[in-house]
C-alpha cells in the first residue's frame, strides 16, 4: 500500500466527506448555484497564488536535484499555465481579472493555504506534500468519483468543463506523479514520523471539505 493510501485511509471519514461534499455532488448533476461556483472559483484563484508560493517552497526545501526540478515543474505549470487557465475560466464566468485581482481572501483560504505553508516551514519537504496531497491528488479523486455516479450528468452541465479536466490523462498523471514523491519521501520513516505526516494530512483534508463549504455558503 502506498503511503498516500495509508495517510488516506487515517483520514477517511474526512476524506470521504471531501470527496462526495454537496458541493462537489451539484457540479455532477449541474444544480450547483452559480454564484456558489463563481465564489469558489475567485477564491481559487487566491488559493493557486499562495499554492505559487509553496511549490517555491518545495524547492528550498528539496535535498536533491530531481526534487528541486519537480518542485519547479510545479512553479512552472502554476505562473506559466494553471493561473493564466483559471484566469481566462473566470472570464467565461463573467469574472475579469481586475475583480480577481481586488479580491479579499475568504477566512478559509487564508486557514488553508497558510496551513500549507505553516507545514513546510516547520517541517521538511514531507510535511509540506503531506499538506499539499490532498488537493493534487484529491482532485483527480473527486473527478474520478464522479464519472462513476449515475446521478452524473455532462450534457448540458455548466460544470463540465472543470470535471473533464480534472478527470483528464494528463491531470490524473499529475496525481500519479505526486503519490510516487510520497512513496519516495516517506520510505524507511518510522511509525511516529509518519504519524506526524498523517495528522497534517488529515487537517489539509478537513480544510479542502471547508473550501467547498465556503462555496456553498458564501462565506468571506
Amino acid at each position: 500500500m502506498s503511503i498516500y493510501e495509508q495517510l488516506k485511509r487515517a483520514a477517511q471519514p474526512d476524506w470521504d466527506a471531501y470527496i462526495q461534499h454537496d458541493f462537489v455532488r451539484g457540479m455532477g448533476d449541474g444544480t450547483l448555484a452559480p454564484e456558489s461556483f463563481a465564489h469558489y472559483l475567485k477564491q481559487d484563484y487566491l488559493f493557486l497564488l499562495q499554492f505559487s508560493r509553496a511549490w517555491g517552497l518545495a524547492v528550498y526545501k528539496s535535498r536533491t536535484l530531481e526534487q528541486m526540478r519537480y518542485a519547479q515543474q510545479g512553479i512552472n505549470a502554476m505562473l506559466d499555465i494553471e493561473i493564466g487557465l483559471h484566469v481566462q475560466y473566470c472570464a467565461d464566468w463573467g469574472i475579469s481579472e481586475a475583480q480577481l485581482q481586488a479580491l479579499p481572501e475568504a477566512a478559509a483560504t487564508v486557514a488553508y493555504t497558510r496551513y500549507v505553508l505553516d507545514s513546510g516551514l516547520c517541517g521538511d519537504l514531507a510535511d509540506l506534500h503531506a499538506a499539499l496531497a490532498p488537493c493534487i491528488v484529491g482532485y483527480a479523486e473527486v473527478a474520478r468519483w464522479l464519472l462513476d455516479q449515475p446521478t452524473t450528468q455532462l450534457d448540458g452541465n455548466p460544470y463540465r468543463a472543470w470535471i473533464e479536466m480534472y478527470a483528464s490523462e494528463e491531470y490524473q498523471q499529475v496525481a500519479d506523479a505526486e503519490i510516487r514523491l510520497l512513496d519516495e519521501l516517506c520510505a524507511g520513516m518510522p511509525a511516529r514520523r509518519l504519524g506526524e505526516l498523517s495528522h497534517t494530512f488529515h487537517t489539509a483534508t478537513r480544510m479542502e471539505g471547508a473550501f467547498w463549504q465556503m462555496g456553498l455558503d458564501l462565506s468571506a
